[in-house]
């Protein structure tokens, strides 16, 4: 799974890296500890809101982690969906609608595993490219309507997104069993190609990815206090 992540790049530095034309909401700083239903930052591609039919124009925006469906009583409901098996990706009603229609990457620098330990204990672990380049998790959004709110308020939409997980059989695996799906470059326009919207050529792009090579670091327990943050959580324990 993926359930703690870091991305501390600028706003312009991830807009250059992943080709981004617009970049909405304020910038805010560096993060070494993100959490769930917490503020992340995604890339995805939609028509500009005063002209929908116009080309897609991709951004970069800022969503809350845990995907809300458009059909949910409760948003609450986002805390249970922080990441998305990709196997049931394009079938299981609380992901499939977004599956075909609104994929959006999340940018991270690495991410943390806690590895099972004999005696009961779990040891942290940032997992990063070996390069330390900037990782693009495949992910999901949602927008939810607040059924209390007027519809020209501008808060009536809540933008929630999740993480797609798929299996872990590198040599990784044998921290956790379920790693985040990774885009490489030259698939991030695929990715987000809104015109993408059958299930099965989308279970197909799934499968043809390749399973990211990355890095392995021990890092102290610090990181598992979800207040902490800053550079010396992803340093070697």
């Amino acid at each position: 799974m993926c359930g703690r992540y870091a991305s501390f790049r600028r706003d312009d530095e991830i807009a250059r890296a992943l080709m981004v034309q617009q970049i909405l909401g304020e910038e805010r700083g560096p993060s070494w500890n993100v959490a769930p239903m917490q503020g992340i930052r995604v890339v995805l591609e939609r028509p500009p809101r005063e002209e929908p039919d116009a080309a897609p124009v991709r951004q970069l925006r800022r969503v809350r982690w845990g995907l809300v469906p458009s059909w949910a009583k409760d948003p609450k409901i986002g805390s249970r969906m922080i990441n998305a098996r990709s196997e049931t990706l394009t079938s299981k009603p609380s992901f499939k609608a977004a599956a075909t229609r609104r994929r959006c990457l999340v940018p991270m620098d690495g991410y943390y595993e806690w590895m099972k330990n004999p005696g009961g204990t779990k040891t942290p672990y940032f997992l990063h490219a070996a390069d330390d380049g900037l990782l693009a998790a495949a992910g999901l959004y949602e927008l939810w309507p607040d059924p209390t709110l007027a519809e020209d308020d501008p808060k009536k939409w809540l933008w929630t997104a999740t993480i797609a997980t798929a299996s872990a059989t590198d040599a990784l695996g044998h921290i956790h069993d379920r790693s985040p799906v990774f885009i490489p470059p030259d698939r991030y326009d695929q990715w987000l190609d809104t015109h993408l919207q059958d299930a099965t050529e989308v279970d197909a792009l799934l499968r043809s990815l390749s399973e990211p090579v990355l890095q392995a670091r021990e890092v102290g327990p610090e990181v598992g206090a979800v207040h902490n943050d800053g550079p010396q959580l992803i340093a070697p324990a």
